[in-house]
C-alpha cells in the first residue's frame, strides 16, 4: 500500500452488500484506505452468485465491478465468537458502512446507537431504500419505477424502460461518499463520530434536477422524449452517416447551431426565422432534425467528426460499452484473470494506484485479525 495515499491509515469495515455499499468501500480502497469487506460465511455477499450464462470465472463479474482493493473476512453475526471479533474490529474502526434490510441492524446489535458504544469516534455510514423510518425494503428497479426516471427513460408513446445499471445505488453510493467525506472532515475538527445516512428514493429524487424544476417551476410534468432534450434542441437528436454510423448532436448555444446549420443544412437554413434561437428550435425539432438528416447523407462518420472538431461543434459517435471500454483504458483494473473498473474518476489526488483484485470470500481472515491487532478475549 503508498503510504502517499491521501487516505492511507484509515481503517473501514465494510458490511454491506451488492452494489450502493460496496462501491462506497471501493472508493475508500482506491484513496489508500484498509478496507475490509465482513461477509456471511459459505456464502459471501450474494453478488458472489450473480453470474451471467457462460461466465466461469472463479468470481463473478457483478462482484469483481464494486470490491477491489479489499480484504475479506467471513463472520456470523449470530455466533458469539464472530460477533466478539466483530466487535473487536468495529472498536478500531474508522469508518462503517452498512445497508442492513430494516430492523436487522438493531437485531445483530450493530445499529448506530450500539456501535457507537463500542467506538464513540466511529463514522458510521448507512444506505437505506426510503430512510430511516420507513420499514419498507429498497431495490434500485423499483425506486427508479417510483422517482419518475423509468418513466422518463423511454420513447414517446413507448413502454417505461430501467436504465441498464443500478443507477439509484450508484447515485446513493455517491451521496454516502460526500457524507462521510464531511463526516471525517468534522472529526478532525472535533473528535465527534457520527451517523450519515442516505436513501435511495433521496438520491433518487434529488438528481432528477432539470426535469423536476420543469414541474416544480413551470407546473408541466416532464413527460419521456427520448434521448431528446425537453428545454434544448437539437440536443439529444440521432442522426445516421452516409457509412450507417449514428451520432448524437448536444447544441447547447446559437454559435454551435448556425455552425452545424452551415455544415449540413439547405443554404439559409442558418437564416430561416424557425431556427433563429432555442425556444424556437425546440418548437420545430421535427423539422429541423428532418433537414439535419438530409444533411448528415452527405458525410462519412470519419468526416463529419473531423468537421464538427474543426468547427467546435458538440457532437460524439453512438458506442457500444465494450468499445467505450476500449477508448478508455485509464479506467479499467486488470490483474491477471480479473478486471473492473476505477471508482474514482477524478485525477490530481494521490491515490493508491496499485489496488488488489477482489477477494476471494474470507481470504485474508489472519492477515486482517493481524494487522487490525485483534486480542482474542
Amino acid at each position: 500500500m503508498n503510504d502517499q495515499s491521501i487516505l492511507y491509515g484509515l481503517k473501514v469495515l465494510e458490511l454491506a452488500s451488492v452494489l450502493a455499499g460496496p462501491s462506497v468501500g471501493q472508493f475508500f480502497a482506491e484513496l489508500g484506505a484498509d478496507v475490509v469487506k465482513v461477509e456471511a460465511p459459505l456464502t459471501g455477499d450474494v453478488t458472489r452468485s450473480w453470474r451471467t450464462p457462460g461466465e466461469s470465472s472463479e468470481i463473478p463479474s457483478y462482484f469483481s465491478s464494486v470490491n477491489w482493493g479489499k480484504r475479506s473476512i467471513a463472520l456470523d453475526f449470530k455466533n458469539k465468537r464472530d460477533k466478539e471479533i466483530l466487535d473487536n474490529l468495529i472498536g478500531k474502526a474508522d469508518v462503517l458502512i452498512a445497508s442492513f434490510k430494516p430492523g436487522s441492524a438493531q437485531t445483530l446489535g450493530l445499529a448506530y446507537d450500539q456501535v457507537k458504544e463500542l467506538n464513540p469516534s466511529i463514522l458510521y455510514g448507512q444506505i437505506t431504500g426510503y430512510g430511516n423510518d420507513q420499514d419498507r425494503v429498497g431495490y434500485d428497479a423499483i425506486i427508479q419505477a417510483e422517482t419518475g426516471f423509468m418513466y422518463l427513460n423511454s420513447q414517446p408513446g413507448g413502454d417505461a424502460q430501467k436504465m441498464p445499471v443500478a443507477l439509484m445505488d450508484i447515485l446513493a453510493a455517491h451521496q454516502l461518499k460526500e457524507a462521510l467525506l464531511l463526516a471525517l472532515i468534522r472529526r478532525m475538527q472535533s473528535g465527534n463520530g457520527s451517523l450519515v445516512s442516505v436513501s435511495l428514493i433521496e438520491a433518487g429524487i434529488s438528481s432528477l434536477a432539470n426535469q423536476a424544476t420543469n414541474y416544480l417551476a413551470g407546473g408541466k410534468d416532464p413527460v419521456p422524449t427520448g434521448s431528446l432534450h425537453p428545454n434544448i434542441a437539437p440536443y439529444g437528436e440521432v442522426l445516421e452517416t452516409r457509412d450507417h454510423r449514428k451520432v448524437l448532436l448536444a447544441i447547447g448555444n446559437n454559435r454551435q447551431f448556425f455552425a452545424l446549420a452551415d455544415l449540413l443544412g439547405p443554404a439559409g437554413l442558418s437564416e430561416d426565422y424557425r431556427f433563429s434561437e432555442n425556444t424556437l428550435r425546440v418548437k420545430h425539432r421535427t423539422e429541423l432534425s428532418t433537414l439535419l438528416q438530409e444533411g448528415m447523407r452527405r458525410f462519412t462518420l470519419k468526416q463529419f467528426l473531423a468537421s464538427c472538431a474543426d468547427r467546435n461543434i458538440p457532437a460524439g459517435e453512438i458506442l457500444t460499452a465494450g468499445e467505450a471500454l476500449d477508448r478508455n483504458p485509464d479506467m479499467v483494473l486488470r490483474e491477471g484473470a480479473f478486471a473492473g473498473l476505477r471508482n474514482f474518476a477524478a485525477s490530481g489526488l494521490p491515490l493508491h494506484q496499485k489496488l488488489t483484485p477482489p477477494p476471494a470470500l474470507d481470504a485474508d481472515r489472519e492477515s486482517v485479525l493481524d494487522s487490525w491487532g485483534y486480542n482474542s478475549l
